[in-house]
């Protein structure tokens, strides 16, 4: 299973951006979705989740600001990202577990990450 995370790029404080992650590959089932995000020199923070029957969670940072939502027929997660800060510039990456089966039958659940989308929030 594979994560292709797009929708990174240059704005200016105040406005907006759509990110989105797409999911492929044999896969049965998509549990919780994530993004996380990783500015320079700091370490790696989770921004906001969605679990597969769409309960949410959000860092106190980005609350009110960002909005966390997923297609399960698309396999596919968004984040809109409203009233941006140049804090928020960071590269951000979208993680998801998953369930799948093997040739033979045999259930796999596994965690898979996606590359990575710069964000930078800059006038």
């Amino acid at each position: 299973v594979q994560l292709q995370a797009s929708g990174g790029g240059l704005v200016q404080p105040g406005g907006s951006l759509r990110l989105s992650c797409a999911a492929s590959g044999s896969i049965v089932r998509i549990n919780d979705m994530n993004w996380h995000r990783q500015a320079p020199g700091k370490q790696r923070e989770l921004v906001a989740g969605i679990t597969s029957t769409g309960s949410t969670n959000y860092a106190d940072s980005v609350k009110g600001r960002f909005t966390i939502s997923r297609d399960n027929v698309k396999n596919t997660m968004y984040l809109q990202m409203n009233s941006l800060k140049p804090e928020d510039t960071a590269v951000y990456y979208c993680e998801a577990d998953w369930m799948s089966y093997t040739d033979g039958g045999a259930p796999v659940v596994a965690r898979s990450w996606g590359q990575g989308t710069q964000v930078t929030v800059s006038s």
